[in-house]
This record gives C-alpha cells, sequence and structure tokens, in this order.
C-alpha cells in the first residue's frame, strides 16, 4: 500500500506569522496532534505539534539546567530554548524543515520515517504542495481494515476511495477533517468522529453510491455535542443489495 491509499486529504494547517494561541486552538477544535505550517505562497516550511508546547514558560515547565550544563549548552542553545518558551509566534516554537513524503511512497517507508525521527504526523508533499498528512491513526485504520489479508489493493479500491472523497468535498455538512476512508475490495470502512448522529447515515449514503462498493463498515464514533462525551460506533455492518 502507497500512502495516498491512507493518508487525509483534507489539510488543516497553520501561517509562520499566526500566533500560538491559534495553532492550539485549532489542535484542540480539530482533535489533531501536529499541523504543517505553509507560508502565503503555499510552501512548507515547517510543523507545529503537542510536543512544541510542552516546555512553555507559561506553564512554568520550561527547561531548568545546572549551571554546568547550561556552559555545555553554549549561549546559541540556551537561547533557542528561551525562543521556544517564550516565542508568541508559530515561526518561533515550529520545527523547521519537517520528514515529509509523497503519495507513492510505499507505507513501509513512511512507518520507518515516523520511527526514525519519532513523529506522528507527516506532510504529503505533490511538488512542493502539501496535499494530504499521513498519521499514526490512519495506519491504523488500514491494519484494522486488513489485517489478517495477503491480497494486495487493487486499483479499484483507489479509484472507489479517491471518489468517496471527491464526493464528500462537496457536501457542507460532511466532517471531512475527522473522516478516514479505507477500501479493500470494494468494502470500505468509514473512521472517524462525528459530531451529529445524522452524519453518520449521510456519509454511509456517499459511499453507497459509489460503483464498485459492496459493503460499507461503520465505526464512526459520536461525540455528544453537549457534553462532550464518545459514544463508540456499534461496528455494524451495512451491506448493499447485489445485482445480478
Amino acid at each position: 500500500m502507497q500512502v495516498q491509499d491512507v493518508m487525509t486529504q483534507h489539510v488543516i494547517s497553520v501561517q509562520p506569522s499566526d500566533a500560538i494561541t491559534r495553532a492550539i486552538r485549532l489542535m484542540l477544535q480539530e482533535r489533531v496532534s501536529g499541523l504543517p505550517v505553509i507560508d502565503g505562497s503555499g510552501r512548507l516550511v515547517g510543523m507545529v505539534t503537542e510536543g512544541d508546547f510542552l516546555r512553555r514558560a507559561e506553564t512554568g515547565t520550561q527547561r531548568q539546567r545546572p549551571r554546568w550544563l547550561e556552559f555545555l549548552v553554549g549561549p546559541g542553545g540556551m537561547a533557542d530554548e528561551y525562543v521556544h518558551a517564550h516565542g508568541r509566534k508559530v515561526s518561533e516554537v515550529m520545527t523547521i524543515e519537517p520528514v515529509t513524503v509523497t503519495e507513492e511512497t510505499g507505507l513501509t517507508e513512511a512507518v520507518a520515517l515516523m520511527e526514525k525521527h519519532r513523529v506522528k504526523r507527516l506532510p504529503v508533499l505533490r511538488g512542493d504542495k502539501v496535499v494530504g498528512i499521513l498519521s499514526r491513526a490512519n495506519l491504523l485504520h488500514a491494519l484494522a481494515s486488513i489485517a489478517g489479508e495477503a491480497k494486495p489493493r487493487s486499483a479499484d479500491d483507489t479509484v472507489i476511495r479517491e471518489k468517496i472523497l471527491a464526493e464528500l468535498a462537496k457536501e457542507k455538512w460532511a466532517p471531512n477533517a475527522w473522516i478516514n476512508i479505507v477500501v479493500r475490495d470494494g468494502v470500505v470502512d468509514l473512521w472517524g468522529t462525528i459530531n451529529d448522529e445524522r452524519e453518520r447515515q449521510g456519509l454511509i449514503v456517499v459511499a453507497e453510491n459509489v460503483p464498485g462498493v459492496t459493503r460499507v463498515n461503520d465505526h464512526l464514533a459520536w461525540i455528544e455535542p453537549m457534553s462532550g462525551i464518545v459514544i463508540e460506533p456499534t461496528g455494524k455492518v451495512i451491506g448493499l443489495p447485489q445485482v445480478n
């Protein structure tokens, strides 16, 4: 399988000049652990993640080093740490030159990059443009959908997934940022979260209407809007009528 088969296409991003408070709000609102940083020309210039906010002056968690270690770190290193702990703009706390993949990168290579660089999310590039995000959750969704199978993914499955995503992109009600889709042998697995139970049936119907789909598996969790309680999916399998 390739990155394009499981990545999230809806990219939520921030700009270098954005306040860190905006990045934090977006991560909480969209329930993601990191955001690509994209400049005015659409070029990827960095990544900002939860880890960038662990050592902050506001929470009193900035690094406190003994003097002998400060000598080893040096003035430049200490200045970098100060900026990271006190910076107010995304450009001041982000990781520059982030690790990236392309749509054609194999999942084996992508996982190796995640392990080597200890990151949870990889921006997916087409040329110099970000066209998706590959996260650990995407990999888990793929694994859950194909575990125990040895057959390769067919080209038709890729077409089905692209058609579902294209149709959802047209619908304003669709929670595209929170949904991931895995297709295997015409079987569609819907993963992610919804804020309204009516969205569930809408997503199922979109998938059902794409030619080549034989079954839709509903793994969607509902977040109750008033309490924020996550209600786990039932795992119900919706079968499609066979056409003779």
